[in-house]
């Protein structure tokens, strides 16, 4: 197995074996301690001595010995070594027998739930579940807040502090919790999601195993809750949207953009399956953000060649979704809709008026959508400096390498 196959099977592998030490231990910002401990002697290892049979039991055991190594260091700093050696887990922190937990049951479900528990502010509990959950390392969160790396691991400490001042344990959560939590959930598996189908740095166009689990985790929630229409939602979104992945790559491995795809290669099973589940779901009463963004993708995704997309209909969704959500980059994504309805021009002004947003002064899609446009509009020269703008503010390395590209075609001023 090579260092980078290694690397994505500790990844994968990351979430359950810290669920499971949760369940088993408690001790939430300890048990993390312990399992990147873990990760990092495999990751010494395994390339040279050979990845273990059971990889997943090989982690769990090696961090439960470094969480009670780190446990017992904790009760000496506080002077109760006398302690220690007649130490056990209360018993509220021990996993019930196999037999008495539910079937269907997911320790990584249940440790998105806790993540997100109400103690937390928002923006903590995503940055803490894409941490803990998601297997992102603290800087791709950092990038994702557009905040700084030292101010993100500063959150992620007091997070992880805060769920231990709670004392709450690794449990199914009530209806109640359940409820109150479900929005940051669904956000939380929205953001892993998209940084697998589209990371926002890196040598890769794809994370697969980030959107694949975030896939599998909202199925378990969607099977939790099959009433709810934005779990539905958010669930036909992701199917709608990963369907396309097959076509988004070159035999190069270049970003291929959806006006160039070959849509003979998005999944049709996938297709299918979110349009039913959208379908399903929008009669039922006035959609959520999730909803009206799986409708968008289903628009997409039926459309049978990139000039046929009705466009109109995708404007008026966008329009709609806006007045429930502030965000920027849906604002941006309007743009590109009227554009593609009503002519560059238009799409020009409304990007005009983005410009003044300070959430995308950074963003590389400013520029490119820019570019994309003037390049509609036969201006060339200012096409190309847009693109090379595009190019300098993004992480991704196959999306600055399609950038550079699309400018490199372009006459220079």
């Amino acid at each position: 197995m090579t260092d980078s196959q290694v690397a994505d099977l500790l990844r994968r592998s990351a979430p359950q074996v810290l669920a499971a030490l949760v369940r088993r231990y408690g001790h939430f910002d300890t048990a993390e301690d312990a399992v990147q401990e873990a990760m990092l002697a495999a990751a010494t290892k395994w390339p040279a001595d050979g990845v273990p049979d059971d990889p997943r039991a090989w982690l769990i055991t090696v961090a439960a010995r470094r969480l009670t190594d780190l446990l017992r260091n904790e009760q000496a700093r506080r002077r109760r070594e006398e302690t220690v050696a007649r130490w056990s887990p209360p018993r509220e922190w021990v996993a019930p027998p196999a037999d008495r937990r539910p079937a269907d049951s997911d320790d990584t479900l249940v440790l998105l739930f806790l993540c997100c528990h109400p103690a937390l502010s928002p923006t903590a509990q995503v940055a803490l579940t894409l941490r803990a959950v998601g297997g992102l390392d603290t800087a791709e969160i950092a990038r994702a807040f557009l905040v700084s790396e030292a101010t993100m691991t500063k959150r992620i400490g007091r997070a992880k502090q805060a769920i231990k001042a709670t004392g709450a344990t690794f449990a199914p959560p009530s209806a109640t919790e359940r409820d109150a939590r479900l929005a940051a959930v669904l956000h939380v598996l929205y953001l892993v999601f998209t940084e697998g189908y589209a990371p926002t740095s890196g040598p890769d166009l794809h994370r697969v195993e980030l959107s694949a689990e975030a896939i599998r985790l909202t199925r378990l929630v969607h099977r939790l809750l099959p009433d709810d229409r934005e779990v539905t939602g958010l669930l036909a979104l992701m199917l709608l949207t990963d369907a396309r992945r097959p076509a988004r790559t070159g035999p190069g491995g270049e970003l291929v953009p959806m006006a160039e795809q070959d849509r003979s290669r998005w999944d049709r099973a996938m297709i299918e399956e979110g349009v039913a589940l959208i379908t399903a779901a929008l009669p039922k009463g006035a959609p959520g953000p999730y909803q009206l963004q799986a409708a968008i993708a289903a628009v997409h995704d039926e459309a049978p060649t990139y000039a046929e997309t009705d466009w109109p209909q995708i404007t008026l969704l966008y329009e709609w979704l806006l007045r429930l959500v502030d965000n920027p980059i849906i604002a941006l994504n309007h743009a590109v809709a009227v554009a593609m309805a009503a002519g560059p021009r238009a799409g020009l002004r409304l990007l005009d008026e983005l410009a003044a947003d300070e959430r995308l002064r950074t963003d590389h899609r400013v520029p490119a959508v820019r570019a994309h446009l003037l390049e509609l509009l036969g201006d060339g020269a200012a096409a190309r400096e847009s693109y090379l703008r595009a190019a300098r503010q993004t992480t991704s390395l196959p999306t600055q390498r399609y950038l550079y590209a699309r400018a490199a075609a372009l006459p220079a001023g």
